[in-house]
């Protein structure tokens, strides 16, 4: 068996001598490479050609970066932080909190008053004209007051006269004297707003004056059963803005803002129930503003009236529709005239006791809701009205002419 070296080659003395020369020209060549890349890389330096910087040996590198940084750091104190924080929704609320008031009323039921005497709510400064300043609040907080005082956003309290109050709406406009008042707020559009835009409430909830809270529009439009006279059963129904901005106790009567600054509703209830957060009501500044300037002309909003005592059909056991009332089959909606007052529109048209009224004017009437918001919304006082209704089950029509309704 012989060994695999086919390939190794013996090496001549002839052989031996040229690769000594080689080798000698290949380190001549790296010494000559050397010096001509030291001698080159300070000219091409000096000429902007790297993308570096050369510094000889010795000298200080300069960090003007840092060196700015440093010095700014030495112009200010030690442990100090400065932020600018500004927002839409601060300047909402500058611009409008010092005309959000605290509203006390006394009532006097021992012949002095005492702690236990008195309500707070929250009112807005909206107008000043002369020697008085004009603030709106809600109805329930100033009722059954003996004496109304309001609280400025500096603390001081000022007394404070009624104007007037409307029930339905729950508003009222209260007069204090305008020496210290310096802001007043603006109203918006409420029919502007859109769903999920912000909302912002401010007011004195528990007391707590100035509190704002922030949330969104959950509804543009809400109505909401109100039982006016404690019978248990709805009188009227508020039409309301729904917002998740915290409403607490001491809230009633506040501001309701846009991001803009400008009062779109005025606080006014929240759903009391423990597994209920997050559901506050406001009446619209378009339904607040023709109240108060009829409370402010009249001491009173100013509406038409019939005459009637009413119920809503469906209030009634459904067995009387036909026996009792002689209705219709078909008829399942309408209003039930429990009594008729004396020398009314109503009497003078010969409506009576037991008639159910389906109509007015033409537009059907299904519950008391729709017969008040009928007569409140599209009609006034003096206007003509025809009255569709049944007596026995026989379908009538009466004309009458409406007048001031008084509560």
């Amino acid at each position: 068996m012989g060994y695999y070296d086919s390939h190794y080659q013996r090496t001549s003395a002839n052989e031996k001598q040229g690769a000594k020369r080689s080798a000698l020209f290949a380190f001549a060549g790296a010494v000559i490479g050397a010096l001509i890349v030291v001698f080159t890389i300070p000219v091409l330096a000096n000429n902007g050609v790297l993308p570096y910087d050369i510094v000889p040996q010795g000298s200080q590198v300069l960090d003007t970066a840092n060196d700015e940084i440093e010095e700014s750091a030495e112009d200010q104190p030690a442990n100090t932080v400065n932020i600018a924080m500004s927002s839409e929704v601060t300047e909402a609320v500058d611009a409008v909190s010092d005309a959000v008031v605290g509203v006390i009323n006394m009532r006097d039921s021992t012949g002095f008053f005492t702690p236990g005497g008195e309500g707070t709510g929250s009112g807005v400064i909206y107008k000043v004209e002369g020697d008085h300043a004009f603030v709106v609040t809600n109805q329930h907080v100033i009722a059954g007051a003996n004496e109304i005082e309001v609280t400025l956003s500096d603390g001081s309290r000022v007394p404070a006269e009624l104007v007037g109050g409307d029930i339905l709406t729950d508003l009222a406009v209260l007069t204090i004297s305008a020496d210290e008042i310096d802001t007043v707020a603006d109203f918006g559009n409420s029919d502007n707003l859109r769903t999920g835009e912000p909302a912002i409430a401010i007011g004195n909830p528990l007391s707590f004056e100035g509190s704002v809270t922030l949330g969104i529009i959950s509804a543009t439009e809400r109505s909401i059963p109100v039982d006016l006279n404690q019978d248990g059963r709805p009188d009227w129904e508020a039409e309301v803005l729904q917002t998740d901005a915290a409403i607490n106790p001491g809230n009633s009567g506040g501001a309701l803002l846009n991001i803009q600054g400008e009062v779109i509703g005025i606080n006014s209830m929240k759903i009391a129930q423990q597994a209920v957060e997050g559901i506050g009501f406001a009446i619209p500044s378009a339904i607040a503003l023709p109240v108060i300037e009829d409370l402010e002309q009249y001491g009173e909003v100013q509406r038409p009236q019939m005459g009637v005592m009413i119920r809503s059909l469906q209030e009634i056991p459904s067995y009387h529709w036909q026996q009792t009332l002689g209705l219709p089959e078909e008829v399942r909606n309408g209003v039930y005239i429990e009594d008729v007052e004396t020398g009314s529109p109503a009497d003078n048209a010969g409506l009576q006791e037991g008639d159910v009224i389906v109509e007015l004017d033409g537009t059907e009437v299904r519950d008391t809701h729709d017969l008040r918001k009928f007569l409140y919304t599209e009609k006034s006082i003096g206007d003509d009205i025809t009255v569709g209704f049944y007596r026995q089950g026989e379908r009538q029509e009466a004309d009458l002419s409406l007048e001031q309704q008084v509560f």
